[in-house]
C-alpha cells in the first residue's frame, strides 16, 4: 500500500467515525489502566460487566488495596485468567500508592514497570488517557496491518514501528481505535466482510470475501 492509499484509508475512517473511542468503560486513567490490564485474552464486553460492579465500590489504588485480594477476585472471576490478573492488579495498586502517590504515571518506563503491564497496555494508556500518539498493536491491528498492506510485518514490534512511520501524523492519535474497530467488526479473522468494507478498493488483500447470496 502506497502513501496515497494510506492517507485515503484514514480519511475514510475519520469521515465514518470522527471521534473513535475505546469500548472499555472508564472515567479516569486508573480505571482505564485496570480495565486494559483485565482485558488481556478477554473481551471488552466481559471486562465492562466486571468493572461495572467493581468500580462503584473501589476505583482507586487505595480502595482496591483496602478491598483485598479475595474480594477483588470475586469481582473479576468471570474474566479469563482472573486469579493471575487479581494478583497483578493488587501489586500494581501497591506500586502506584508507594511510588506514584496513587496516580497513574504518564511515562512508558514507569507504566511498563507495573505488574501485568506490557508495552501494549502502556501504549493504550498513553494514547487513550494522556493523548500520546502511540500505537498499541493487538491481534486486530496486527491482522489488519498485514492483510491490507498498510504496515506489514512478522512481529508486533515491526508492525508498531511501521504504523508509527506510515500513518499520517494528523491521524496518528485516533488510528489505534479505528484499526481495532475495523478488525473487530469488518476485517475479522475468519470471514472478513470485504464485500461491505469501506476500504475494499484500497486494500491489498487478494482473497477478498464475496458478498453472501442475496446481498
Amino acid at each position: 500500500m502506497n502513501a496515497a492509499k494510506r492517507y485515503d484509508m484514514f480519511v475514510r475512517f475519520r469521515a465514518a467515525n470522527p471521534s473513535p473511542k475505546t469500548e472499555l468503560e472508564y472515567t479516569s486513567p486508573f480505571e482505564l489502566l485496570i480495565a486494559v490490564l483485565l482485558s488481556a485474552q478477554s473481551t471488552d464486553v466481559g471486562v465492562n460487566k466486571a468493572t461495572r460492579k467493581l468500580y462503584p465500590v473501589a476505583n482507586t489504588p487505595a480502595a482496591i488495596l483496602a478491598l483485598g485480594l479475595d474480594e477483588l477476585t470475586d469481582y473479576i472471576r468471570t474474566i479469563g485468567l482472573y486469579k493471575t490478573k487479581a494478583k497483578n492488579v493488587m501489586a500494581t495498586c501497591r506500586m502506584l500508592v508507594e511510588l506514584h502517590g496513587g496516580e497513574v504515571p504518564r511515562e512508558r518506563a514507569s507504566l511498563e514497570a507495573l505488574p501485568g503491564v506490557g508495552r501494549k497496555t502502556a501504549n493504550v494508556v498513553m494514547n487513550t488517557a494522556f493523548g500520546e500518539p502511540t500505537m498499541a498493536v493487538d491481534t486486530h491491528i496486527f491482522r489488519v496491518s498485514n492483510r491490507t498492506g498498510l504496515a506489514p510485518g512478522k512481529t508486533v514490534e515491526i508492525v508498531e514501528q511501521k504504523l508509527l512511520k506510515f500513518v499520517p501524523k494528523e491521524f496518528l492519535h485516533d488510528a489505534h481505535h479505528w484499526l481495532i474497530l475495523h478488525g473487530r467488526y469488518t476485517c475479522m479473522a475468519r470471514k472478513p466482510l470485504c464485500w461491505n468494507c469501506m476500504q475494499r478498493d484500497l486494500c491489498d488483500y487478494k482473497a477478498k470475501t464475496p458478498a453472501p447470496d442475496g446481498v
